[in-house]
């Protein structure tokens, strides 16, 4: 569906799903602001056709606090936070440095629900606010264990963002938890179910079916409800 009069905020673009995502919202006809950390040779190509290009860092309150003073007149149907780390989740959660179980909780799980607070209020009515999320951060679905840290910090992300509907319980938009599938990424690794562009298409589809709803839901690249 192509609307030109959609405009998305993608939070965390720089490669991957968040550089395809931004690849996909523009040409279906949206207007897009894409954010990076560093550089982003991928999206400042995009700049070239349209892409409003933003820095943040969603760890960094002020860094938080200046992009939106710069975005001082923009609202958006939609906020994707997408920014996410790894950090050391492939070995078992003993053997990881406290250190590193902060940063990616803090980056993973409570610095896209800061961000989602400090730009809630340039959601338009009718418009989502996601987050990514992934299978992996299902309690229920975890019979296997692996990827600890990751795991948990995705578990938070999906019981912080519930309690940010709870909190938010008059609002007008929706909020999503969406997992992408497994997708060939420099964080997926090799042997991913998935290219970047297949699962960000879908994931596109999933937003604009629910346009204008106000619930909250777990879902999956195909729209397909997860157990929390």
């Amino acid at each position: 569906m192509t609307n030109p009069e959609r405009s998305a905020l993608i939070v965390g673009a720089s490669r991957g799903l968040g550089l395809g995502l931004t690849e996909t919202f523009l040409r279906r006809g949206w207007r897009v602001t894409a954010t990076r950390r560093g550089g982003a040779p991928g999206l400042e190509r995009l700049a070239t056709r349209g892409v409003r290009v933003e820095t943040v860092d969603i760890d960094d309150d002020a860094s938080v606090a200046a992009l939106h003073g710069r975005l001082d007149c923009e609202t958006f149907d939609l906020i994707f936070v997408v920014a996410g780390v790894l950090g050391e989740s492939d070995r078992p959660l003993h053997t990881v440095p406290r250190a590193v179980h902060a940063q990616v909780l803090l980056t993973n799980a409570v610095s896209p629900i800061l961000f989602a607070e400090a730009f809630s209020d340039r959601l338009l009515p009718g418009g989502t606010l996601a987050f990514m999320s992934s299978v992996l951060g299902s309690v229920g679905l975890n019979t296997e264990g692996g990827w600890e840290n990751y795991r948990a910090s995705k578990a938070a992300l999906n019981t912080n963002a519930r309690s940010f509907a709870a909190r938010h319980a008059e609002r007008s938009f929706g909020v999503l938890l969406l997992h992408p599938g497994w997708v060939a990424t420099d964080m997926g690794g090799e042997g991913a179910d998935l290219d970047v562009a297949t699962s960000a298409a879908g994931l596109a589809d999933v937003i604009e079916a629910r346009a204008g709803r106000t619930d909250l839901a777990f879902l999956d690249y195909r729209g397909e409800a997860l157990p929390w």
